[in-house]
């Protein structure tokens, strides 16, 4: 069981890495912004590629973040009964969940925009504006590639409840924080 819970460690370091890389997107997205205000209000002039820079980084921002949210728990769920339930049923949520939705949601996702984004690719598609950005391939590419990084964020949670599903029972007290499986794959790896 330690591979496994190193396998969601990995998964989860990728997905936080790219959250806290795109928080800086959020940051640059701003300035940008400001300077098209800027530019427009005080000088009368504009960028097109300024603004198209603003809605390629708000792309990567959101089609990126999604497995960051998921890792989180940041996105909007349902919960009408998951915030009652105990552990062992949220764990059982989130694997038929990810196994049954997630994953075949990601698998369409991916093999309906891949020939998009191959098509894009093709041409080298840039911008329908004159003076606009020339990388519109780019932009397209973060379809699949938000499916490749939900997907593998989705494996990591599947891991992650898998290992608490198969959970030892402890003895009658509920004294322990941490799920007995989940200690012993951590006492290993350390």
């Amino acid at each position: 069981m330690p591979f496994l819970l190193r396998g969601a460690r990995v998964l989860e370091s990728l997905s936080s890495r790219t959250g806290h890389l795109l928080a800086w997107f959020t940051w640059a997205m701003v300035l940008l912004q400001s300077c098209v205000v800027v530019l427009r209000h005080l000088f009368d002039s504009g960028s097109i590629a300024l603004q198209e820079s603003v809605i390629y980084l708000h792309g990567a921002a959101f089609m990126l973040g999604l497995a960051y949210a998921l890792q989180t728990d940041a996105h909007v769920r349902v919960d009408v009964f998951y915030r009652r339930m105990q552990p062992l049923g949220r764990a059982w949520v989130n694997a038929l969940g990810t196994l049954m939705f997630l994953l075949p949601v990601c698998a369409f996702i991916l093999a309906g925009s891949w020939q998009f984004a191959m098509n894009s690719w093709s041409v080298y598609e840039g911008s329908a504006n004159a003076g606009g950005l020339p990388g519109v391939f780019f932009l397209k590419s973060l379809i699949p590639l938000a499916a490749v990084t939900l997907a593998l964020a989705g494996v990591a949670q599947f891991i992650r409840a898998l290992l608490e599903l198969m959970e030892i029972p402890a003895p009658a007290t509920r004294a322990s924080a941490k799920p007995q499986l989940l200690k012993q794959a951590e006492e290993v790896e350390a």
